[in-house]
Order: C-alpha cells, then sequence, then structure tokens
C-alpha cells in the first residue's frame, strides 16, 4: 500500500496536482517556525547567560540605599558581593563657550564588579578584551556613543558634575546591562570611590542602588531567603530580587510578549494558508473522483482507498512541513536582524524543539484542513465510472470539518500560552473573519447593479461571473484584505498617525526638561534661561514620594491584577505643590484645594488605575516622612503638550517641610541650543534631556519591531494571494465548460480573457477598498482613544489599498486562470 501511495504521490507531483498544496504548507509553516526558531534562540541565550545578564547569582536592586546590614548579613556567610549605583545625569566635555554635554547614564561601581560574567573593553583595532578591575579613580569607562556624540577620543576629559575624569577605555560589552529597550542613554561606569566628589547624587534623584551576591548556591539561597523575610517583615517596598531561576525579569516580560504577539501574526498567515489548504484538497478530490471510483472496481475496500490517499497526503505533508521549517529557519534571521540586537551578548544556536514544533504543526494543519475532502473520496461509489451523480457529504465528512477548527483553536491556545488571551483571539479571529465577509457580501449584492453601467459585454460576463460564485468571491475578498488591512495598518497608518500626533503637539512645545534643580539654584537657573530668550518659564517643585496607604489600608503590588497598577504602587511619585491649577489640568471632579487643611489633586487616569475616589485619604512616605492627605479632586492632563504634569499635588502647607527639588519644561530652538550646554556647565548637577533625542531613539526601536512585524506579515499577504489562487484554480474546470460554451455561442476569446481581468481587479479593488477601511477605523480608534488627538482619514489610504489589491489579485489570476482559455471550445464541449 505504501509503494502504491509513492507511486500515486509522484503521478501526481508530475501532473502538477499537488505543487500548490505543497506551496500553502510551507507558508504555513514558515510563517510559524521563523518565530519560532527566533524566540528559541533568544530564551535560550537567556538561560545560557542568566548569571552574566545579572553579573552575580543573586542581584537586590532598590531605589533607596540599601540597609548595611544586608552586606553585613552576606560578608559574614562568606559569600562575594559588590555594589553598583545607577542614574541619568549629563557628561560634560570640554570648558567654556566650547562646552557639549550629552545625557549619559551613570553607573559607579565597586571592586570585584562584576561578579560573575565578562565585562569587555574595546582595544585600538577594534577587538575587546576581558576588564582588569574596575576604573581607577580619576578615570572612566564610556559607550562609544560618547566618543561620538561629544567628538572626544581616549585619554580626553570628560566632567561629571563637579568632577573632571580622564576617558580611559570604552566599553565593548556590558553583559548585566540588561536589554536596549530600555537603555536609551550611553553608558559612563566610574569607580564608587569617585561619585561623591561629582556632587551628583541630590535631592530627587532617581537612583538605582543594586547589591550583587555571589557564591555556593545554597549559600546564596540561605542569604536570599533571609533578605526576603526581612523584606515582608519591614514591609520594604521599591526592592526586587532577581536570581538565575528568575534573572531579568523585564527581559523575560518582554520576550514573553513578543513571543505571543509574534506567533499570532504567524498564525494569522498560517489560518489563511489553512484555508488554501482545504480548498487545494477540495479541488484535489474532485479531479480523482473517478480515479477512485476505478481503485473500487478493481477491489479496494473504503479503508483501502482511505489508506492510500492519506498516505499520498501524509507524504506530500511531510515533505512541505520540512521545506516549511527550514524556509522558517532562513527566515529568522531577518528577525534576528531587527530584533537580536536587544540582547546584549551573542545567541546560542537554535535547537530541535522549534523544528519538530513546525513541522508537528504543518502536519496538524493538514490533518485539519484536508482530512475533509479525502474522506469523502472514501464514498464514491463503483458505479461513478457510468454515473455522474454529485456527492452527498456524510456525516463523518461533515463532522471532520469541525476538526479543523479545533485544530486550529488549539494551535492558537499553545501559541498564546494563555487561555484568556487564546480564548479572546479566537474570538478575535472569528469576528473579523466574519466581518469581513459580511461587508464582502453586501458589496458583492451591491455590485448586481452595476451590472449595467457600461454597455460592455466583458463588463457584464465580469459581474455574471461573481455572482455565480458568491462564496468563492467572499473567501478571496477577506483572505486578501486581512493581509493588506494589516500591512496597511503598519506602513500608511503608522505614518498617518505619526503625522497627526506631530501636528497636535504645538511649534512651541517644551522640547527640553531640566531637573534637579536645587531651591539654591532655583532663581539663578530662570534669570539664566531668561537671558538666554526663553521666555515662558516655570519652575515647579518635585518631591519623591511613595504611596503607602488609601483609607488607611496598607497597600502593596500583590493589591492589584493589572501589570500597570502593580507597576505604579511599587514606585515612587514624583509629586507636586502649587497654589493654582497648572496650564493643561482640568478639574473634572471635586474642587482645587484653597490650603487651609491638607488636600490631594490626583490625575483621572492614575486614580482609574490604583481604584482611588474622591474622599479617599492617601499616604505617602517621603524620605520617611509620612503624608496623609484626603482626595478632594481629580484632574484631567494634556499629556501631549510635553508641559510639565503630576499624578498628584498635594496642598503647599502640607508639604512645607518635605525635601524638594525643581523641575522646569522649556522649547529651545536650534539658535538657543547652547544653553542647555551652559546650564550643565554652570551647574553640574542638573540634567538635561533633550526630548526630541529620546523620541528619535524611541522610534528607532519602534521602527525595528515594526520591520520584523511588517516581515511576518508578508507571509500573511503571501497566504491571502494563495487563496484567491486556490480559489480561482478550485473553479477552473468550471470556469473551463463557461468559456467553451460562451466561445460557441459567439464570445471571443478577447472579450473573455477582459472578463477575467476585470473580475480578479474587481475582487483585488474590492479587497483593498475593505482592507483600506479596516485600517483607517483602527487608525482612528487609536488616535481618539488611545492617544487622544485629531486625526483626518488620508485618501491615500485608500489608494494604497485598492491599487495593492488589484496587483495581488491580478498575480494570483494570471497564476489561477491562465490556462482557462487555452482549450478549444469543441473539446471542451465534448468531454462536457
Amino acid at each position: 500500500m505504501f509503494l502504491q501511495a509513492l507511486r500515486m504521490t509522484w503521478r501526481d507531483w508530475r501532473t502538477g496536482e499537488l505543487r500548490f498544496l505543497l506551496i500553502a504548507l510551507i507558508v504555513a509553516v514558515a510563517s510559524l517556525s521563523s518565530v519560532g526558531f527566533f524566540v528559541d534562540r533568544m530564551r535560550a541565550g537567556m538561560t545560557r547567560d542568566a548569571h552574566q545578564l545579572l553579573g552575580a547569582d543573586l542581584l537586590v536592586a532598590a531605589d533607596q540605599p540599601l540597609p548595611p546590614q544586608w552586606m553585613q548579613r552576606a560578608a559574614a556567610q562568606g559569600l562575594q558581593q559588590a555594589q553598583t549605583q545607577v542614574f541619568p545625569s549629563m557628561a560634560q566635555a570640554r570648558e567654556g563657550d566650547a562646552a557639549r554635554a550629552v545625557l549619559a547614564s551613570i553607573k559607579a561601581v565597586t571592586a570585584g564588579y562584576p561578579l560573575r560574567g565578562q565585562l569587555r573593553l574595546q582595544t585600538a583595532s577594534g577587538a575587546d578584551l576581558p576588564a582588569e578591575g574596575i576604573p581607577l579613580p580619576g578615570t572612566v569607562w564610556v559607550d562609544p556613543q560618547i566618543l561620538s556624540q561629544l567628538d572626544v577620543r581616549v585619554g580626553d576629559t570628560l566632567k561629571l558634575g563637579d568632577l573632571p575624569l580622564k576617558i580611559a577605555a570604552v566599553i565593548a560589552v556590558e553583559p548585566d546591562r540588561g536589554s536596549a529597550f530600555v537603555n536609551f542613554a550611553p553608558r559612563v561606569m566610574l569607580g564608587e570611590a569617585d561619585l561623591a566628589a561629582t556632587h551628583l547624587v541630590q535631592v530627587g534623584s532617581r537612583v538605582t542602588y543594586r547589591l550583587l551576591i555571589a557564591g555556593s548556591a545554597p549559600a546564596v539561597k540561605q542569604f536570599q531567603q533571609e533578605v526576603e523575610r526581612q523584606i515582608e517583615a519591614d514591609k520594604l517596598r521599591g526592592v526586587r530580587l532577581e536570581s538565575l531561576e528568575n534573572g531579568r525579569p523585564e527581559m523575560r516580560a518582554t520576550l514573553d510578549r513578543a513571543e505571543q504577539f509574534l506567533s499570532l501574526v504567524g498564525l494569522l498567515s498560517a489560518m489563511l494558508a489553512a484555508l488554501a489548504v482545504a480548498m487545494a484538497a477540495r479541488r484535489f478530490m474532485l479531479r480523482h473522483l473517478d480515479a477512485c471510483a476505478m481503485l473500487r472496481c478493481f477491489g479496494l475496500t473504503q479503508a483501502q482507498v482511505t489508506r492510500l490517499y492519506l498516505g499520498e497526503f501524509m507524504l506530500v505533508g511531510l515533505a512541505a512541513s520540512v521545506l516549511g521549517m527550514l524556509i522558517g529557519y532562513a527566515a529568522h534571521f531577518a528577525l534576528l536582524q531587527w530584533l537580536g540586537n536587544f540582547m546584549p551578548t551573542a545567541l546560542p544556536p537554535a535547537g530541535w524543539q522549534p523544528a519538530v514544533q513546525g513541522v508537528a504543526a504543518g502536519l496538524l494543519l493538514l490533518l485539519g484542513f484536508a482530512l475533509p475532502p479525502i474522506l469523502q473520496l472514501r464514498n464514491v461509489p463503483h458505479n461513478r465510472v457510468i454515473r455522474r451523480d454529485q456527492l452527498t457529504p456524510q456525516p463523518l465528512t461533515v463532522a471532520t470539518y469541525g476538526l479543523g477548527t479545533l485544530v486550529f483553536s488549539g494551535l492558537l491556545l499553545w501559541q498564546a500560552g494563555d487561555l484568556k488571551l487564546g480564548l479572546l483571539t479566537i474570538a478575535g479571529f472569528l469576528g473579523g473573519f466574519g466581518l469581513f465577509a459580511l461587508v464582502a457580501w453586501l458589496c458583492l449584492r451591491a455590485l448586481r447593479s452595476l451590472r449595467g453601467l457600461m454597455d460592455r459585454q466583458s463588463w457584464r460576463f465580469a459581474i455574471d461571473g461573481l455572482q455565480r460564485r458568491p462564496a468563492a468571491a467572499v473567501m478571496q475578498v477577506v483572505a486578501l484584505g486581512l493581509g493588506l488591512m494589516a500591512l496597511l495598518l503598519l506602513t500608511v497608518i503608522r505614518g498617518d498617525l505619526v503625522g497627526a500626533w506631530r501636528q497636535a503637539t504645538p511649534a512651541d512645545a517644551p522640547n527640553r526638561f531640566i531637573i534637579n534643580i536645587q531651591p539654591d539654584q532655583r532663581q539663578a537657573v530662570e534669570q539664566l534661561l531668561r537671558q538666554g530668550g526663553v521666555g515662558d518659564v516655570a519652575l515647579y517643585p518635585m518631591i519623591r514620594g511613595r504611596l503607602v496607604q488609601i483609607n488607611g489600608r496598607a497597600i502593596s503590588a500583590a493589591d492589584y491584577a493589572e501589570d500597570r497598577a502593580k507597576r505604579l504602587v511599587d514606585r515612587e511619585f514624583n509629586l507636586s505643590t502649587l497654589r493654582e491649577i497648572p496650564p493643561g489640568n482640568g478639574i473634572v471632579a471635586g474642587r482645587w484645594y484653597d490650603d487651609r487643611q491638607p488636600e490631594a489633586s490626583v490625575e483621572r487616569g492614575l486614580a482609574q488605575t490604583l481604584g482611588i475616589k474622591l474622599g479617599d485619604r492617601l499616604q505617602f512616605d517621603i524620605a520617611g516622612q509620612l503624608v496623609e492627605a484626603p482626595v478632594t479632586s481629580l484632574r484631567k492632563l494634556e499629556w501631549g503638550s510635553l508641559r510639565v504634569n503630576f499624578f498628584v499635588i498635594l496642598n503647599p502647607t502640607l508639604m512645607r517641610d518635605t525635601p524638594q527639588s525643581w523641575i522646569t519644561a522649556v522649547h529651545l530652538n536650534p539658535q538657543q541650543e547652547a544653553l542647555g550646554n551652559t546650564l550643565t556647565r554652570d551647574y553640574p548637577n542638573l540634567t538635561v534631556v533633550d526630548i526630541g533625542s529620546v523620541l528619535r531613539q524611541i522610534q528607532d526601536v519602534v521602527g525595528q519591531v515594526i520591520s520584523a512585524v511588517e516581515f511576518l506579515f508578508l507571509f500573511t499577504l503571501c497566504s491571502g494571494v494563495l487563496v484567491l489562487y486556490a480559489a480561482l484554480a478550485g473553479s477552473q474546470d468550471e470556469r473551463v465548460r463557461e468559456a467553451g460554451l460562451l466561445r460557441a455561442l459567439g464570445a471571443t476569446r478577447v472579450e473573455l480573457a477582459r472578463a477575467q481581468r476585470i473580475e480578479v481587479l474587481l475582487v483585488g479593488a474590492l479587497a483593498g477598498l475593505l482592507a483600506a477601511s479596516g485600517a483607517a477605523a483602527i487608525g482612528w480608534a487609536l488616535a481618539h482613544y488611545v492617544f487622544n488627538f485629531d486625526w483626518s482619514f488620508s485618501p491615500l489610504v485608500w489608494l494604497a489599498g485598492m491599487g495593492l489589491g488589484a496587483a495581488c489579485s491580478a498575480l494570483g489570476g494570471w497564476a489561477g486562470l491562465r490556462h482557462v482559455l487555452r482549450r478549444p471550445p469543441l473539446q471542451t464541449l465534448r468531454e462536457a
């Protein structure tokens, strides 16, 4: 039986019956495998280099100085330890009018750093060597970006705060730095002994304190448990522990979300390809009815016929899955090109699991979507040889159509990795397909009224062709439209959203934040800005405080389910105190305070996230001082204005004795950019954040991510074209008979060819129209409900959508219909 299946497979391959099935499966498996290989290598790299990514066996991080007894306890237990302090500040080169400054990520380290892994320095030849120790007193090591941005070289002087330091080396690899998603400022590393002399750490400075621990596994585990018990007993907030088991949780969480999203994008491609598989299998079944009847006449039973064709399909499925897996392996290098640089170390080779999973997914899709037509072949009667009765699907065959849905739902749940997300995605896929199908069907119905629009026979033939095969036409429109909508959303609509956001931002919106202004520097900084031509200068007090109680009840991250709420509760807020409501703030509930008693005004979004209501009493821990006030107003902020905004504002009398620094946001035009360098030169503790530069870096990162997603959506578009081709090829025999009859009745070949082109162009244009409308609707919803700015619809979206749709449809139409008109009409009529 196997040899017969092999012979049949070779025969059907030579006649071209299986090529399209092979291509559809290859696309499905390639789209899934490319994501699988990429995620596998990223995850393997994190597992292999867990100790390097931490720089230790255990990392204790906090936003306040760590208790000294922890270091004493580690020393008593014979554990290795090192400490780091990381914070943003300005790095300055040169003096006087030639001074230049750049925002840097300052890292002060103690001897022994790192405890695990290697810090590597760049040599003059471009190679890198392991670092010996830490920067010597009076020196710093810097990222290459520092050299290029400040136009300095190794051996030049770099000033941090009040302390000039010599650039001694360039950092090539800093393994414990973390994901590049959250490291936009270039690194400047110095010894902790030099930190105090810089005078950079002031009131309001955002410093992350880290304690690195290394040693034997039992000793490290014991130390970790003791620290965890003390955190619980003292109810310490803002402290996190990272070990080899959960190392770099922010990177793992980012990778988990990326895996879910990219896998679902791949599954959309696989779903469309699976539809093409089902249509190709049905066409295969229709073209093999006579051959199957002959096999039954030769004595084969139903079970033998089923095994024969299942064997043939399994051979094709195995070959297609292996080829798709290999193409996916090659394609994952494109994903690594865009996303792999977010991993600070070189990635290990791919494992075998993604290959097995890709092949298994291909075979599952084949069984789920090709099995129903194959089971219908087993029901072909012997007398099919002399009679042409239409096959009636048997109950078992009908039941197997649900198998495809179950198989794909299982794949969705598997890839999503979460039951709720998987069910929501299934509902979204089905809802999107249903909505697109309904709109496509209504549009096809509306085309009836356009039949008499032009007095040309070709036009009427094309409209009639669409009306005779509405199910196939709807399937083509939906499949092609979904792929086009995804690409339009990531290209044209993304550009429109960015453009609309820029238009919504005033031309004179602040483009520099100046922070860490100390109380005794406030008037001098304000005067310097005004002398530099900055008109509207408003300085605001900024107070670091942590929300610890609501209505007398202590709160923690465990009290909230939403990730954003957990992060807000665990971090310190930037509070402020003002007598008047600041510009861009509007009271939406309650009233502004009169400063006669403790009162708090809370931003509406924060209140909704943390469940805060008017009248609730909030307690903040401000540098060990507890401050409590009732909420008397909720404010709506214009975050897009780029002004200084605060989550919580408390009345001045209440905050009179709290430690404060000051902050301002100003607009500097190109002629005033030197003013930022002057500020950091005269007041080295200030940090000047160039918002435009940060946004450009964020945009670069987002652009790389979107490029990777666009690459995956190319598989989706290919799947859509395959569905269109499958629908056209599936109706090829019927179209051949129609063309033969029409030519016998007087229609010319030119008219029928023109009718075919009109039909496929109408399908493509309709798919493009729906895709553009869907993408524009999503873009409007994002602008209106998420980003809160006005957005106007661009006609380019519809032009691009219809043009791309027509081009893709023409390509699929040419491939699927190019043989229809080659057969002579007489031959067609004789075979009918």
